[in-house]
C-alpha cells in the first residue's frame, strides 16, 4: 500500500522537508484512527481538540496530538489493546511505527507513536534533496491522550471523516468543543507559554457561528474548583475572558502559533482589543 501512502502525502503538496514531515504526521493521525475505530474505541471515547477540529471542522491549522475522552469514567483504562489495531494500519502503508505507552499518575492516559523520519521519507518516495535534510535517527512522534475521568456534561454526534477511507468518529458536538477550548483559555499553564492555538480557535469557533456550551463549561469550570457562584451566565463567562486578554502576552501568542498556520502574516491583526471584539461575538448554548 505505498503507493496509496505515497498518493495520501501528494495530495497535501508538500514541498519541503518540514511539509513532508507534516504531511507525513497527518496521514499517520488518520490511519490511527482508522485503527482506533476499526478496533471499536468510539463506542467508549469521543474526539475532540484541536486535530478533531481539522479533520472534522475544517480547521486551517495543523495539529500535533489526538486528544479524546472517555464517555464514563474510568481510570483503569489504556491505549495497549488498541496498539494492534493501530499498528495494522500503518504497517499496511508500509511504515514501521512503534507505540509507547507512557505511565502517568494523573487522569490522562497518554501514549506515542514513534516513526523514523528518514525512513519514511525512503518508503514514500520523495526526492532526495527532501529525504537528506532528515537526520537518519530523526523521529517522528505523535502524542495521543484520553481523559479518563472527564468532567459531566459534553454532548457527542457521529461525524464522517472520509479519508484515508470512510469512517465514522464519535466526536464531541461542536458546542461542547468550544466550551473544552474556552475552559483551556481561562485555565491552562502550559510551561509558562501562552498558548496561542488556544487563540486561534477562539477565532475559528466565532467564525464559524458554532455556540458555546454553557453547560458544560462550567461544569468543568466547578470540576477544576474554579467556579462556585451556582448557575453561570453568558455574561459571566465572557467576563472571565476578558480579564484573561488583559494579561495576555499577544507576541508570545503570535509566536506559538505561526508555524501552525497556512499564512501567518493574518495574525499581525491581533491585539487585546482584537481578542475583547472577538469575545463580545461569542454565542451560548444552554446544552451540546
Amino acid at each position: 500500500m505505498t503507493d496509496a501512502l505515497s498518493t495520501l502525502v501528494a495530495r497535501r503538496n508538500p514541498r519541503s522537508f518540514e511539509e513532508y514531515d507534516r504531511a507525513l504526521r497527518e496521514v499517520a493521525q488518520e490511519f490511527m484512527l482508522l485503527g482506533l475505530w476499526r478496533g471499536k474505541f468510539f463506542e467508549k471515547a469521543a474526539f475532540y481538540g484541536g486535530t478533531a477540529l481539522r479533520l472534522l471542522y475544517g480547521l486551517d491549522r495543523f495539529s500535533e496530538d489526538l486528544d479524546f475522552s472517555l464517555l464514563r469514567p474510568d481510570e483503569g483504562f489504556r491505549f495497549d489493546p488498541y496498539f494492534d489495531a493501530i499498528g495494522r494500519e500503518l504497517a499496511a502503508l508500509g511504515l514501521d511505527v512503534e507505540l509507547e505507552h507512557r505511565d502517568k499518575d494523573t487522569s490522562v492516559e497518554s501514549a506515542f507513536l514513534k516513526m523514523n523520519t528518514r525512513n519514511a521519507l525512503i518508503v514514500i518516495g520523495v526526492p532526495g534533496s527532501v529525504s537528506a535534510s532528515a537526520a537518519p535517527n530523526r523521529l517522528i512522534r505523535v502524542k495521543f491522550e484520553a481523559d479518563v475521568d472527564p468532567p459531566a456534561g459534553f454532548g457527542t454526534e457521529i461525524r464522517l471523516l472520509t479519508e484515508p477511507s470512510p469512517i465514522g468518529v464519535r466526536a464531541y458536538t461542536g458546542p461542547s468543543m468550544f466550551a473544552s477550548k474556552f475552559h483551556a483559555l481561562l485555565a491552562r499553564s502550559w510551561k509558562n507559554r501562552v498558548k496561542g492555538r488556544d487563540w486561534y480557535d477562539l477565532v475559528f469557533f466565532v467564525g464559524r457561528g458554532i455556540p458555546m456550551d454553557l453547560h458544560y463549561l462550567q461544569s468543568r469550570l466547578e470540576t477544576a474548583g474554579s467556579w462556585t457562584s451556582g448557575a453561570m451566565t453568558a455574561k459571566d463567562a465572557c467576563a472571565m475572558l476578558h480579564g484573561k486578554i488583559e494579561g495576555l502576552d499577544i507576541d508570545a501568542a503570535r509566536e506559538d502559533v505561526s508555524r501552525f498556520v497556512p499564512v501567518p502574516s493574518d495574525l499581525e491583526l491581533w491585539s487585546k482589543d482584537f481578542f475583547h471584539q472577538i469575545t463580545d461575538r461569542v454565542t451560548v448554548s444552554d446544552a451540546g
